[in-house]
């Protein structure tokens, strides 16, 4: 990496901190020191918070990626909300835990960072939550992200084989759901309200464990779980308060059961009990 002293660039805001034939890593206190400049080859460590207004300002110039703070996250997470609207622009970002970072100092937060959260592009490029944020810049800066279309994104997991072969998979959506899925138990993070319920009777699982949606009026968001038992499928949900939803790996991990059918119960699964331990007891059920 060239540049291993860091020195004041044209532009006073921005400090570069490395080049490469790829473009540079700068440090900036601020989103709103993001340039024109930076298009298309900067990664831009900035010491903002990365919600959607400064997320603005970063795409404005779509920099080749970006770095902020998590500000304690906050209700609705609204202080990484901008993570997401950059990622529907394929702009790699990624923020630092708060705690590790003197707010409003970019090379700080460049020399002292850790990643607590990162969108899909820059997971594509390989940047990890518990990253040093030094680190991710050089990996922001070395890689491009994967441009997939919507249905590409599915973020498919196997998270266990049950000794007859059976499995247990992630996927953000039932509708991801393949052939082979009759013989799995899916664990998705869409809610189970009749509109899933297509999707589950075409793809007839051995056992799912989806979203309650927050549940709803009349508990709308888990009435195909009762639907679906006419047909025989064994199904839980788990609590949208608890784990989020469209991440199937967040509903394995995080995912605690707060409604299921009749099949499901009769496995063992239980209101209240981790979704990890749901998913075991629904692969390994007898036929």
């Amino acid at each position: 990496m060239a540049g291993e002293q860091t020195h004041q660039t044209p532009q006073a805001e921005q400090i570069e901190i490395a080049a490469t034939e790829r473009g540079r890593i700068m440090a900036m206190d601020s989103a709103y020191h993001v340039a024109a400049a930076n298009r298309d080859r900067d990664v831009v460590v900035n010491a903002s918070y990365c919600g959607v207004l400064p997320a603005r300002f970063v795409a404005r110039h779509r920099p080749r990626g970006a770095i902020g703070v998590d500000c304690g996250v906050g209700p609705a997470g609204a202080s990484i909300a901008g993570l997401w609207y950059l990622e529907a622009l394929n702009i790699p970002a990624a923020v630092a835990d708060v705690m590790t970072v003197h707010l409003g100092d970019g090379v700080d937060l460049h020399d002292h960072g850790v990643v607590s959260f990162a969108n899909r592009p820059a997971l594509d490029c390989g940047v990890t939550p518990g990253m040093p944020v030094r680190e991710a810049a050089i990996v922001l800066l070395a890689n491009d992200p994967h441009a997939p279309a919507a249905e590409e994104v599915t973020n498919r997991q196997v998270m266990y084989t049950a000794p007859g072969g059976r499995q247990v998979v992630c996927t953000d959506s039932i509708a991801f759901g393949l052939p082979e899925d009759r013989d799995n138990v899916l664990v998705t993070a869409g809610h189970t309200g009749r509109s899933a319920v297509p999707y589950l009777l075409q793809l007839s699982p051995f056992g799912f464990i989806c979203s309650d949606g927050g549940k709803g009026r009349d508990d709308a968001g888990v009435a195909g779980l009762t639907l679906v038992e006419a047909h025989g499928l064994a199904g839980a949900t788990v609590d949208a308060r608890r784990s989020p939803m469209g991440d199937g790996l967040a509903s394995f991990h995080e995912g605690i059961i707060s409604a299921c059918n009749g099949p499901a119960e009769a496995a063992g699964v239980e209101v209240g009990q981790a979704a990890s331990l749901a998913a075991r007891l629904l692969v390994e059920r007898q036929p």
